[in-house]
């Protein structure tokens, strides 16, 4: 769907040329990514500097509902943002809002996600008059709990995670609150590395501050919320066009959990997803009740999934309110996909990958020439604490990539990212750089990604030999026993597999992919292999040729060539054409 090129008018009746309605638009955009180009540039810890695990926006000023995010940023704070400036405007509420004010918070039943993403909420004030609402969030390195960075795959409650802060002043009238900051830092196993992080949070606010109100001193507020309006009606419209192309009807998809870190039993994610219109409906309420491990959800971050998911499928549709307005939920709390005050959530950076997987299945049977295969759809959060060779303590946090779905028009993407994040996988010469690591492999996993007229994208292998002393890992991950799925008679992909190699022999964790206080000494070493993508079409449709070459750039072993492509190579990695043209035939 194509911009109008006619002038239009905006709610206030004022008139919005194409140009202006191009330069503020881009210029709101370019106010979010220089906040979050400032935090990655002046964060202290390696996972926000590096992993850019960080995200801001600016929201409305009475509904908190989001105006523009930045690109940089976490797709996944695309909806929870919202809901996090919305606590803080009901916090506001009661003990009242001035300019120069800043609410702090990390509730993730008030603002989505988990406790390590620190929210700051801050009112946007020009000539008197609240504009909008400014807000950021970034992962601290730890947060207290009951283990080092706060990825504790046995909790069985939201403190045995970490500190819980619900919306508080942390600037008053523009005065730092001293006590809430020793507060903060009190809590941290990393005080210094959080009051950096902090310090950076803070920064990106008042730069975004001063940008928006150079902006409104250009164009003025009229011209600016007129469109901000356009802006969303124009979304709005073009994600509802998109809706309207999918056939009507009602698409059923189901994906598990390996289990919920404490029970070794799976959890389903269960969706109807119905299409009436221009309208869709999602409802999981056929999904498992609520865990007892750190897999729940806050509504919050189950919307918010949806709309990642959403947004992969179609692109185009700029991100505001509008976005979303024509989808509704159905995600009742006797799932775990809306669980309680007090459940553990920490790893919603694994519930929230297989619910993107289970919208892409069930969407993917209305649209199979739009939607992908599975993704790896598993963090992989790995925290490593110790004491280095001076004996300060450290705390590595880092996670790590995989294979990507096959689609309609190409093989997936190896060694990506993941689906809910922009952020980048932390470089090892960083990781080995502050902390006592040493990364023996970092390569791509053969026949990892799922075979398929177009294959999936590879997963990974890493080695990481610990060098300090007495060190402890905590991991947390899934894709273990359910790998990723393929579309359209697409093979699935190979699971997700974590090995600690010890001097006396190896340990695999009896929860698959989930392990808390795995004692290391120095010379051992933690060994991942992640999934790769699912394949997408029938794996015998794809050319003989693609296959060779996959063998000869190591992509597809020779067995698995012939066992899933029905191809035949020779040693030297030619094709032997009669063999293969039997085993095709065969298939």
């Amino acid at each position: 769907m194509t911009m109008t090129t006619e002038p239009v008018a905006s709610a206030a009746t004022v008139s919005i040329d194409p140009i202006t309605l191009s330069v503020i638009r881009g210029s709101l955009e370019q106010i979010t990514d220089e906040m979050d180009v400032l935090l990655y540039r002046a964060a202290f810890s390696t996972i926000i500097s590096e992993g850019h695990d960080a995200c801001h926006g600016l929201y409305d000023a009475q509904t908190g509902e989001t105006i523009v995010q930045g690109k940089f940023g976490l797709p996944i704070f695309v909806g929870v943002m919202r809901f996090a400036v919305q606590a803080a405007i009901e916090r506001g509420q009661k003990v009242g809002v001035e300019p120069g004010d800043v609410f702090v918070f990390n509730d993730p039943h008030l603002s989505g996600t988990h406790l390590q993403d620190m929210k700051l909420v801050r009112p946007f004030y020009y000539q008197g008059e609240l504009f909008c609402w400014m807000a950021g969030t970034a992962h601290w390195t730890d947060v207290g709990g009951n283990v080092p960075g706060g990825f504790n795959s046995r909790a069985t409650e939201v403190w045995q995670e970490g500190f819980r802060v619900r919306p508080v002043k942390l600037f008053k009238a523009g005065k730092l609150n001293e006590d809430m900051v020793d507060l903060l830092m009190a809590n941290s196993r990393t005080p210094q590395i959080a009051y950096g992080d902090l310090s950076a949070q803070i920064n990106a606010l008042e730069i975004g501050d001063k940008r928006l109100t150079a902006l409104l001193d250009k164009y003025g507020v009229a011209q600016v919320k007129a469109v901000i309006t356009e802006l969303k009606k124009r979304s709005e419209i073009m994600m509802r066009a998109h809706i309207s192309s999918i056939p009507d009807g009602v698409y059923t998809y189901e994906d598990y959990l390996d289990n919920d870190g404490v029970t070794n039993e799976p959890l389903k994610i269960a969706l109807d997803a119905t299409v009436k219109g221009d309208e869709m409906t999602l409802d999981f309420s056929r999904s498992s009740a609520p865990c007892q491990g750190p897999f729940n959800m806050p509504l919050a971050t189950s919307i918010a999934s949806c709309y990642i998911a959403v947004k992969h499928i179609f692109t185009d549709v700029p991100v505001n309110s509008g976005c979303f307005a024509p989808i509704t939920f159905n995600i009742p709390d006797s799932t775990f996909l809306n669980a309680g005050a007090g459940k553990a959530m920490s790893a919603y950076t694994e519930t929230t990958p297989a619910i993107i997987n289970t919208i892409w299945g069930a969407l993917g049977q209305a649209m199979p020439d739009r939607v992908n295969a599975a993704y790896f759809a598993t963090v992989n959060s790995l925290n490593v604490a110790g004491k280095d060779d001076n004996g300060k303590p450290y705390i590595m946090f880092t996670y790590f990539g995989g294979g990507h779905g096959a689609g309609p028009i190409s093989d997936g993407l190896n060694h990506g990212s993941n689906a809910i994040s922009m952020a980048t996988i932390p470089p090892f010469e960083i990781l080995e750089g502050n902390y006592p690591v040493l990364f023996q492999e970092w390569a791509l996993r053969p026949d990892s990604g799922g075979a398929g007229m177009h294959r999936g994208g590879l997963g990974s292998v890493y080695s990481v030999k610990v060098l300090g002393q007495g060190a402890k890992a905590f991991f947390l991950g899934d894709k273990g026993k359910f790998p990723p799925f393929g579309v359209n008679g697409g093979k699935a992909a190979l699971p997700n597999e974590i090995i600690f190699h010890h001097k006396d022999g190896d340990e695999r964790p009896e929860l698959v992919t989930k392990a808390v206080d795995v004692g290391l000494e120095p010379g051992d070493i933690i060994e991942l292999r992640t999934p790769g993508g699912g394949g997408y079409g029938q794996p015998f449709e794809r050319p003989v040729e693609q296959v060779a070459l996959d063998v000869k750039r190591g992509y597809v072993s020779l067995q698995a060539a012939r066992r899933d492509y029905g191809v035949a190579l020779n040693e030297d990695g030619s094709i032997d054409a009669a063999e293969t043209a039997r085993l095709r035939a065969d298939i």
